[in-house]
């Protein structure tokens, strides 16, 4: 019996202590696995890109800090020349810029056209966007009038057919030091969309190239701007393909996700990488995205582009008076609808209603401000890129 106790005693020993063993054993190697993933997370935190707030310039973040709730949602607007009351309405609404058309270049000299544009600058507290579309061809705004450009800008087909993506550099380098002379900082190009089809709506604007070539094509054009600190505008975002004409009717794009991956977000992607300031987007309604709105104000759109295709830079709406979003949506509404889906600039000539509603919505929580200054830092931002805020 004394036997059968002292083993049994002996027994007990052994098992604890084998316990106490294994639990020392699991407690180092756990310590072990927790060290290795602490350091693992932290490598990738590290490695993880910073937050809007830590890449943002001093001195823009100065200038947001100072800005009234009206100043920051006009800066958002980069609107059509108004007919009557420019120079007020700069003042009034706090614009962000100004687009140029036709009829803003009728019957001016290149000294009057300077003059104009300057005493819209002098009107504004925050230097404007000046605008106008200079794709070359069929648009083109300035060099419409022969008292401004003794020729008219070449498309894009034109000049690479005369002499490949050489001409098309050269010309962009020209074209970017004439703007600049005007005071004119964005062209709204270059053309991103890909077209095959000759009869499609939107392929006299573009390159006319499959969408390898329409990205050598964009990334030529947006690194040449770039250099002459112009402005750069990657237009339609997701791409027009060989769709209709949203100037005049809502248009339905029925191509799959994969198929717009494959051909029309190249250009696009190819933009981004080169260092594109801005992406305009269409008015279609691009049904494998989201079936239910106009991509200017889908935010499934958006997504895509600032998620997928990783862009950090400002997102504007095409003009909002073609008829592709005027017949979807009110203008009242809309200006609201474009900032809620995540543009930060908004193209439209009815501002007038537009503004009251946004600072009526971020009043009433429907809009965040943290949101809207996220905006405005983008555009500040581009602003200061473009050598206009000193």
């Amino acid at each position: 019996m004394k036997n059968f106790l002292i083993i049994l005693l002996t027994a007990i020993i052994l098992v604890l202590g084998s316990f106490f063993i294994l639990n020392l054993f699991f407690d180092f190697t756990g310590k072990q696995e927790n060290e290795k993933n602490t350091a693992s997370s932290k490598t990738v935190i590290k490695e993880m890109p910073t937050s809007n707030s830590e890449e943002v310039d001093h001195s823009v973040k100065e200038k947001l800090k100072n800005m009234s709730l009206e100043e920051k949602v006009g800066q958002l607007f980069f609107v059509r020349v108004p007919e009557q009351n420019q120079v007020q309405d700069i003042e009034t609404y706090h614009l962000g810029g100004y687009v140029l058309f036709g009829r803003d270049m009728e019957n001016e000299t290149k000294e009057s056209l300077i003059e104009k544009i300057k005493s819209y600058q002098d009107a504004s507290d925050i230097p404007l966007l000046i605008g106008s579309d200079e794709e070359g061809g069929t648009v083109t705004r300035l060099s419409q009038n022969a008292n401004l450009i003794t020729a008219p800008f070449a498309s894009p087909q034109a000049l690479y057919e005369a002499g490949g993506f050489a001409a098309i550099k050269s010309d962009t380098i020209s074209k970017a030091k004439i703007l600049h002379e005007f005071g004119i900082n964005a062209g709204l190009f270059p053309i991103a969309d890909v077209a095959t089809d000759p009869n499609a709506f939107i392929y006299d604007r573009t390159i006319g190239l499959d969408e390898e070539e329409t990205s050598e094509y964009v990334t030529t054009v947006v690194k040449a701007l770039a250099a002459e600190k112009s402005g750069s505008t990657l237009k339609h975002f997701p791409g027009y393909g060989n769709n209709r004409d949203s100037h005049v009717e809502i248009v339905h794009d029925t191509r799959s996700l994969q198929e717009l991956r494959q051909t029309d977000f190249k250009p696009f992607k190819a933009g981004i990488k080169a260092g594109a300031d801005s992406i305009l987007v269409s008015h279609n309604i691009i049904t494998h995205i989201d079936q239910t709105k106009p991509a200017s104000i889908s935010k499934p759109v958006h997504d895509v582009l600032r998620n997928e295709l990783g862009f950090k830079g400002v997102i504007m709406t095409d003009d909002m008076d073609m008829a592709g979003l005027a017949d979807f949506i009110s203008q009242a509404e809309a200006g609201l609808a474009a900032l809620q889906a995540g543009n930060d600039l908004i193209m439209s000539s009815s501002y007038q209603v537009q503004i009251p509603t946004i600072l009526a919505a971020i009043k009433a929580g429907k809009y965040a401000e943290s949101d809207l200054d996220t905006a405005v830092v983008r555009v500040l931002t581009w602003k200061k890129e473009l050598g206009l805020l000193n």
